[in-house]
């Protein structure tokens, strides 16, 4: 029976949630949802994803996991703090995409440059050139060229289909190469190549300065995540037995519970704070 109504409860919150996950036609994101969500999304490679989606993500994963701590433990302290952690999974999720993406595109930015630079020298149209990145660009920035050469073909405007794909790539450098490409299409100039070229050694020298930094510091975040996830693990082990959930469940246990809480979020964001370099800003994004 209780089988019958868990499976019953799930089937309910699938369909409550449905209009947001499988919508045929989701709305324009509103102001109100836009804003830091939207960048998320954006960034974590997500530009056509609406940002309603990610709420609705984060209450399914804090519901899963408030039901994992309750069937593990009975106690509501480590429910209560199970659930707020699996409200955070998304955008932690999102977060850590971005960052990764970042890394990966930062070394690949430098080959686009030199081949819009040879193209352009070569004599093609600059739209021509920028579309003919889906074929000779590097492999992980393909698909989104490969739409820019897509929205250019219906719409014939070179502005509009520029735009959509520095939202799909959601990088700061991407944005920088976008915007120069824009200048130059509206104004001309003769500068382009050695804008490009400029831009590409930047680009160049700063990502093998940031990968020698992030090889010495990467202890920094494995000794943060170690530090952090480690009592939790051997909190939830000795919360299994019975004796431990009535210690924990008491009101020193909860205090010590809350406390320890407490402690290690503000403990795991000073290790990250000390171990992370800033990241360039999205000016044009």
């Amino acid at each position: 029976m209780i089988v019958v109504f868990g499976a019953m409860l799930a089937a309910g919150i699938l369909l409550s949630l449905s209009p947001w996950l499988w919508a045929a036609g989701l709305p324009v994101d509103t102001p109100e949802v836009d804003g830091r969500l939207r960048r998320a999304l954006d960034a974590a490679g997500f530009a056509h994803t609406p940002a309603a989606r990610v709420p609705v993500a984060a209450t399914g994963t804090a519901l899963l996991a408030a039901a994992v701590a309750w069937l593990a433990t009975g106690l509501p302290v480590l429910v209560v703090l199970a659930t707020i952690a699996g409200a955070m999974v998304p955008t932690t999720w999102l977060r850590s995409r971005a960052r990764r993406l970042r890394r990966a595109r930062r070394a690949l930015w430098p080959d686009v440059c030199e081949l819009l630079v040879a193209s352009v020298r070569a004599g093609m149209p600059l739209p021509e050139a920028v579309a003919g990145l889906s074929v000779a660009g590097p492999p992980a920035l393909r698909a989104a060229f490969a739409q820019f050469g897509a929205d250019l073909s219906a719409s014939g405007h070179f502005d509009s289909a520029a735009l959509r794909v520095k939202a799909a790539l959601g990088d700061p450098v991407g944005d920088r190469i976008v915007e120069t490409l824009r200048m130059a299409r509206q104004v001309g100039g003769t500068e382009l190549t050695a804008v490009l070229r400029s831009l590409a050694g930047s680009v160049r020298a700063d990502a093998a300065l940031r990968g020698e930094v992030e090889a010495r510091q990467s202890w920094i975040r494995g000794a943060a995540v170690l530090g952090v996830v480690a009592p939790w693990v051997v909190l939830a082990l000795l919360a299994t037995r019975p004796e431990g959930a009535a210690a924990y469940g008491s009101p020193e246990g909860i205090a010590l519970v809350v406390g320890g809480a407490g402690v290690s979020v503000v403990a795991y964001r000073l290790m990250m704070r000390l171990g992370r370099l800033p990241e360039p800003q999205r000016w044009f994004g």
